[in-house]
């Protein structure tokens, strides 16, 4: 199996700490990428990703990355809390991919959220980490977030996480999609009828042929998830 690490932390301490126990549990090739590393440079926000992510200004520091990640079976993805959130290196780099929100493509992919803080904020910062990699079309996420304090990590937790991280990846197993990914999905595949919409996005769900399917075509949906799906789809077209 191969897993791509993006370390979203400036330093190697207790969120790497966590990365290392993790490994332990996992058989494959990993390729690790420091983001504080990388050397990208501040999003500013012009919207050119959305008419095609190689208009980036930044696309040669942030499309390989990206490249690594379709070609991984497994993502570690990590960050401590910093002021009640990611850190900067890391939202960094999430804005960078804001155009994956309206194309999403990883719909193969599992991955592992790891979040450390020394006080509070690790919950929530390990749900908006788990809604970013699903907004990217991400299958399955599973996380480990700590609040490490004098105790250090909880090696026990830590390792029955990673071995069920590693069983699904090694199984292939593709789970179907939580409703609100489903929603979100469709409200994107409605977008892309639209004349008015933008190019790229209509291009890139014509062309894929996602804007043929109530989800991804290789992930099923159960009957309930696929009348919702429709529901969605069906009513988002008299809205708008």
């Amino acid at each position: 199996m191969k897993y791509v690490i993006i370390n979203g932390s400036p330093r190697k301490k207790n969120t790497w700490a966590v990365v290392k126990q993790i490994k332990k549990s996992l058989d494959g090739e990993f390729e690790e990428i420091q983001l504080i590393k990388q050397d990208i440079p501040i999003c500013n926000g012009c919207f050119k990703c959305f008419d095609g992510e190689e208009n980036c200004p930044h696309f040669d520091k942030v499309n390989p990355i990206v490249e690594k990640l379709k070609k991984a079976d497994g993502l570690i993805i990590t960050s401590p809390v910093y002021a009640m959130n990611v850190t900067s290196l890391l939202k960094n780099y999430i804005d960078h991919t804001a155009y994956l929100y309206h194309r999403p493509a990883l719909f193969k992919l599992k991955g592992l959220v790891v979040v450390t803080t020394a006080g509070a904020g690790h919950k929530d910062v390990a749900k908006y980490m788990d809604e970013t990699l699903r907004h990217w079309g991400v299958n399955k996420v599973y996380k480990l977030s700590f609040a490490c304090g004098n105790e250090g990590i909880d090696i026990k937790s830590i390792d029955k996480v990673a071995k069920r991280f590693r069983d699904d990846v090694e199984s292939g197993k593709l789970h179907s999609p939580k409703i609100m990914d489903v929603i979100f999905y469709n409200v994107w595949r409605r977008f892309a009828l639209d004349e008015n919409h933008i190019e790229r996005d209509r291009k890139y769900w014509r062309e894929t042929g996602l804007i043929n399917h109530d989800f991804a075509p290789e992930v099923k949906l159960g009957i309930f998830k696929k009348l919702i799906a429709k529901i969605m789809f069906n009513l988002f077209k008299k809205m708008f």
